[in-house]
């Protein structure tokens, strides 16, 4: 290491150096010791990791080491930085968190937070089933006659496959293979579960024959599962979930359907496609369904289970339900969201099902007022678009829903930076680029939102 670096690296703060400073007893009465110290030694291992790169070549000044780490514990500890603003035009955003839980969802949560009987009988003062509220509900919207809850669906996916067909072969068409999110692939679920793999078809077109001709004296189960963040189009077929079922009871073989995003009402009105109906898919007679709470059902992260009785039965027995169990906080949560669609109330009080609703007239009423506000600040260049917007997180991917946007340029400011500025402030601003321009879609924006982008806009270049 030459002199210059070794210099830089001697430069630095000692943790006790830091902690006795001025700026560092503030943020010890702000944040608490503990934390600090933390974020300290998190930020001098960045800062010498850069030095010895080559990447830090001026010494560290104490001042600004100490609005380093304040930046990180703002957005660590303070509630405000935990929130996000949706400019992306991307409704379900897996990257900020997919649904936005409505109000009623929130206050369960709050009440939850404390004791509550989670799995104690009021009546009886007995231990009673977890879900059973869950259950309830979802026996009234999808007309199943038992149901479960696991904390995501590709937990609920490998659970139903382990418990109906660990060590026997599962047949699926080629292409359903999917992947999701992360690389995580349906191969991997299902070899995981236990089950062996047996594939048919081809990528494009599956026939009912194809099915029938992988059915032996190995097979466990058929499982059809929707290719919910791709669409296969053109020269295409695959067998119907009604087709698989009776299918299935020719050969004694239980059907599962996985759904992913789980639509409980259609979609169609919207104009931007229907999703498979969890409902449809048990009136046809599949044995156990399964799908994402936290997609359009809108609530908190979660793998839903509908189906038979004597299926769901198996599957609360299974020693992994008890693994993929849900917390009391999700349990409420889930439940205030049910209630909601139950009451027929979701259009109202779900806020991604009040963003489908909007109409681009008010959507251009409001870009037109931010656009022309905006378009005061020196250098800042604003104007109203035409776009689409997209539902997200593997739900209906091809099909964009008409928004307005709100395009800004700067003459100095790269858009990037300015994604970046608006990223990194509180509460973080999420936009997207397009064209070497920043790009704020109206039809995420929730209820106030819209003068809270005005302001973080303005901060962050007056700034500049």
């Amino acid at each position: 290491m030459d002199d210059a670096r070794s210099g830089l690296l001697q430069s630095l703060p000692a943790v006790g150096e830091f902690l006795d400073s001025v700026e560092g007893r503030r943020l010890v009465a702000t944040f608490g010791e503990g934390m600090v110290k933390c974020e300290l030694r998190h930020a001098l291992a960045l800062s010498r990791l850069g030095m010895r790169e080559g990447r830090i070549q001026k010494p560290l000044v104490l001042e600004d080491l100490a609005t380093r780490v304040a930046d990180r514990l703002r957005h660590v500890m303070e509630p405000l930085a935990r929130r996000a603003i949706n400019a992306t035009g991307i409704l379900l955003h897996t990257g900020l968190g997919r649904a936005p839980l409505c109000e009623a969802a929130r206050e369960a949560i709050q009440s939850a937070s404390g004791y509550t009987p989670v799995q104690a009988d009021p009546e009886s003062g007995e231990r009673s089933l977890r879900e059973a509220c869950v259950e309830q509900l979802l026996q009234e919207l999808t007309g199943c006659e038992a149901a479960t809850v696991v904390n995501n669906n590709a937990a609920a996916t490998m659970l139903v496959l382990n418990d109906l067909a660990a060590g026997k072969e599962v047949v699926i068409s080629r292409g359903q293979l999917v992947e999701i999110g992360g690389s995580f692939r349906m191969t991997d679920v299902m070899v995981q579960s236990g089950a062996v793999l047996r594939e048919v078809g081809t990528t494009n077109r599956t026939s009912l024959g194809d099915y029938q001709t992988a059915i032996g004296a190995r097979t466990g189960a058929l499982i059809r599962v929707h290719t919910s963040n791709y669409r296969i189009r053109g020269f295409a077929s695959t067998p119907t979930i009604s087709e698989l079922v009776a299918l299935g009871k020719t050969h004694g073989l239980p059907v599962v359907d996985d759904l992913g995003s789980g639509a409980l009402v259609p979609l169609r009105e919207w104009g931007v496609g229907d999703e498979p109906l969890v409902r449809e898919s048990l009136s046809a007679g599949a044995d156990v369904v399964c799908f994402s709470g936290d997609k359009l059902v809108c609530g908190p992260q979660a793998g839903i289970l509908c189906g038979r009785k004597s299926v769901i039965e198996r599957i609360r027995m299974n020693p992994y339900s008890r693994m993929f169990r849900v917390c009391k906080l999700t349990l409420a949560a889930l439940e205030a969201t049910l209630a909601e669609f139950v009451n027929g109330t979701y259009r109202r009080n779900i806020p991604f099902y009040r963003m489908l609703d909007r109409s681009v007239a008010d959507l251009d009423r409001e870009g037109q007022a931010l656009a022309a506000s905006l378009g005061g600040i020196p250098g800042l260049s604003a104007g109203v678009g035409e776009d689409l917007a997209y539902v997200g997180s593997g739900s209906i991917p091809d099909e964009g829903l008409a928004t307005r946007v709100v395009r800004l340029r700067h003459s100095t400011i790269s858009s990037g930076e300015i994604a970046r500025r608006l990223r990194t402030g509180i509460p973080a601003v999420y936009a997207r680029l397009a064209d070497r321009e920043v790009v704020l879609d109206l039809r995420t924006l929730r209820d106030g939102e819209l003068a809270q982008v005005e302001t973080a806009v303005r901060r962050i270049l007056d700034a500049s």
